[in-house]
């Protein structure tokens, strides 16, 4: 009995500790669509790169999970002046940043981290603010070198932000991944050891998963962060297997070698659906795909021009062949999803007969063109290649012959930015529930140097005077109205061709246990499990 005992008790050991094992090494596996650009989130605003940061770092504020809701978070709490241009933040004390290789922390998160991380931004003078380009697409693309004047400590664990005008979303704004909060401490060590340019390379953030290391074009892995203030992950680990190919996603989630992959083609969703050991969760996401045309060239800084090419796209043609069905035509930048849609907007209508006629009337007859498509799978365009294959045989039955061009993602952003695209594909989805996050897209301050966000390179005073007019109104009944003008007014003028607001589908293994899929388009893994 005793033997028995005891070869019994050995067996519940041994398979507690396979259990326990096994829980110690479990792994989240996501399948991205591309590599990231880097690891700063100030530097970059592609969606792909900012999915790769987003575990590491936490921001004074952040969008609760599954909503467009702002929620406290290195901030514990905060103040707004009567005039609106002070803010006054008290931070969330005990917070630890990660220790990687070659850093070891020794002291909790404050205020002077804060500073730094904005001040990398707003300062020229700042030692960090040149340091791997010195150009942070999302903080100047939303104007906010001119929006912050300045951002000062109070004490250790007060910060007071002080703006030159009021800005209605700024709570909001400041759940963006450039508001990321960086570690000084980190900052200062790399400096003094004259390796600068690894602060956006190795990252230390305070966020949920410590970053481990980056093989481009491959893998990224990451391991949970077991200080973190907001408790312990459900996974020991979480990787990032690169795998552009959607069909070769696919194969990877049937095999079980990957826990979660976005952008299915749409092709293959009603398999998807029909396999037992998977599940499709899906969301109408508040994103928009847009042809731009570069007014910055002849002969697309020519309105006519501009109206007629909106009216040679076949959008329900592009929603049937690259969505199959799961988008719907666009008429507006804003999507419908968003409060302030225009909804008395009333699209140009596809008649390339007339498209055409418009055109020879202003000149613009047998043109050879580049058109740019998007080289990466994004939940507002889920084939670039096909989708610009389309709009290839669309222009072709107007006069514009084109020819189809494409870089690696970061080049592509890169070049875009810089207004060398004549035509092309972008997109965006919501960072935040407010029209300005769509809106601010198109407006003058994106068009100067360094290049900013307005890729289409369309600058008209009265637009912008709406959109500042829009942020410095706190009632949002008159902000909804403000942005409806807005929008009459882009579609007048045509700068772009909205395409498609699509549906969001995530294909998962149904072992993932809590993974909320995002009304912002965002892949959180904080919290999320494997049964």
């Amino acid at each position: 009995m005793k033997v028995r005992l005891i070869t019994a008790t050995a067996a519940f050991a041994l398979m507690l500790g396979t259990a326990m094992s096994a829980q110690a090494a479990s792994t989240l596996r996501y399948c991205s669509e591309g590599s990231p650009e880097g690891f700063g989130p100030q530097l970059f605003d592609a969606g792909t790169t900012l999915d790769a940061v987003r575990p590491v770092f936490n921001r004074l504020i952040e969008t609760k999970f599954g909503t467009t809701d702002p929620v406290a978070s290195l901030a514990e709490k905060w103040e707004v002046s009567d005039d609106g241009l002070t803010y006054t933040f008290h931070l969330r004390q005990g917070v630890k940043f990660h220790t990687v290789k070659g850093f070891k922390p020794t002291r909790d998160f404050n205020a002077d981290d804060v500073v730094f991380s904005f001040n990398r931004m707003l300062d020229k003078n700042n030692p960090y603010h040149a340091v791997n380009g010195g150009t942070y697409a999302y903080f100047e693309g939303m104007g906010m070198p001119d929006k912050m004047k300045s951002v000062e400590k109070v004490d250790d664990m007060t910060v007071k932000v002080t703006l030159n005008a009021p800005e209605a979303p700024f709570i909001a704004e400041l759940g963006m991944e450039w508001a990321s909060i960086l570690s000084k401490e980190y900052a200062d060590q790399l400096e003094k050891e004259g390796k600068k340019e690894q602060i956006d390379l190795v990252p230390v953030g305070t966020g949920p998963f410590v970053f481990v290391d980056y093989q481009k074009d491959a893998v990224i892995r990451y391991k949970a962060n077991k200080d973190y203030w907001r408790g312990k992950q459900k996974v020991d680990n979480l990787v990032f297997a690169i795998t552009k190919d959607p069909a070769v996603r696919k194969a990877k989630l049937e095999k079980g070698e990957c826990d979660i992959y976005p952008y299915p083609a749409a092709a293959d969703l009603a398999e998807l659906k029909a396999n037992p050991k998977l599940t499709v969760e899906e969301s109408e996401g508040p994103n928009v795909a847009y042809m731009i045309m570069n007014n910055k060239m002849k002969p697309w800084d020519n309105k006519i021009v501009r109206q007629a090419v909106n009216m040679a796209i076949n959008k329900d043609a592009i929603v049937k062949a690259v969505f199959a069905g799961g988008a719907k035509p666009a008429v507006n930048p804003l999507p419908p999803t968003i409060w302030g849609y225009n909804d008395a907007v009333k699209g140009y209508p596809y008649d390339p007969a007339k498209a055409k006629e418009m055109l020879e009337s202003q000149g613009v007859k047998d043109l050879k063109v580049d058109l740019w498509y998007q080289p990466v799978s994004r939940p507002y365009n889920l084939d670039g290649k096909k989708m610009g294959e389309l709009m290839q045989a669309d222009l072709a039955k107007v006069g514009i012959n084109v020819n189809l061009v494409t870089y690696d993602w970061a080049e592509y952003l890169k070049r875009m930015h810089a207004g060398e695209s004549p035509l092309g594909q972008i997109g965006w989805g919501a960072d935040i529930g407010d029209p300005d996050n769509f809106m601010y897209l198109h407006g003058c301050g994106g068009t100067g140097n360094p290049p900013g966000q307005n890729n289409e390179k369309w600058c008209n005073n009265e637009y912008d005077a709406l959109l500042k007019q829009g942020l410095e109104t706190s009632d949002q009944a008159k902000r909804v109205e403000i942005y409806k003008k807005a929008q009459e007014l882009i579609h007048e003028e045509a700068p772009i061709v909205p395409i498609v607001h699509s549906v969001t589908f995530m294909p998962m293994s149904k072992k993932v246990d809590g993974y909320v899929i995002d009304p912002l388009g965002i892949h959180n893994f904080e919290n999320v499990g494997l049964k």
